[in-house]
């Protein structure tokens, strides 16, 4: 499902006009990545939990020369499950 087609089922469900719906959408994704960006976790009950994992730095290689290259550290978002979702989803 994409942007819009989400927009569209929740406007339809909640009878809301679509822009309306779509500044609420992102209005939540900007306050997500503004939490994350804190490194703060972000759990949407029933759903899951977003949190920032710290990734160190590596010696890898580079695919097509087979040269070492030094990876610095970053930082990666990760997503856990909640149990409810896993049950959803294997049903």
């Amino acid at each position: 499902m994409k942007k819009v087609e989400l927009i569209s089922a929740v406007a339809s469900k909640v009878e809301m006009p679509k822009a309306s719906v779509e500044k609420v959408y992102d209005e939540i994704f900007c306050l997500f990545a503004q939490e994350l960006a804190k490194g703060e976790a972000v759990a949407v009950n029933g759903f899951g939990t977003f949190k920032v994992a710290l990734r160190k730095a590596r010696v890898g290689k580079n695919p097509q020369t087979g040269e070492r290259i030094n990876i610095p550290a970053s930082k990666a978002v990760s997503f856990k499950t909640s149990s409810n979702l896993k049950s959803c989803v294997n049903k």
